[in-house]
């Protein structure tokens, strides 16, 4: 079964950026059609970016648009979320997972948007 390890996240200033990389172990990414997924405090987890498995569509939640791009490395078995313009509501832990069905989470990586 497929394990995914997130990191990447961090402390960044409001309009800063940051790539959040996820790694997956156990199978090829290339197989799924994969999301990255937030939490924030007191909040439910909710999708934010999702990618199919050929690569034709890539879907963002609204919030999003404009500003976080997924994408994924094949061959290094990794998928990515390039944040730009980051505001303080995006401050959450995010994860990768299966879409749109996920499987066992990972311990996520923590992104803080703070002036």
């Amino acid at each position: 079964q497929v394990q995914f390890v997130e990191s990447g996240g961090g402390l960044v200033q409001p309009g800063g950026s940051l790539r959040l990389s996820c790694a997956a172990s156990g199978s090829s990414v290339s197989r799924y059609a994969l999301g990255w997924y937030r939490q924030a405090p007191g909040k439910q987890r909710e999708w934010v970016a999702v990618i199919t498995i050929k690569d034709r569509t890539t879907e963002y939640r609204d919030s999003v648009k404009g500003r976080f791009t997924i994408f994924r490395d094949n061959a290094k078995n990794i998928v990515y979320l390039q944040m730009e313009n980051l505001q303080p509501a995006d401050t959450a832990t995010y994860y990768c997972n299966e879409w749109p069905t996920p499987i066992e989470w990972g311990q996520g990586t923590q992104v803080t948007v703070s002036s």
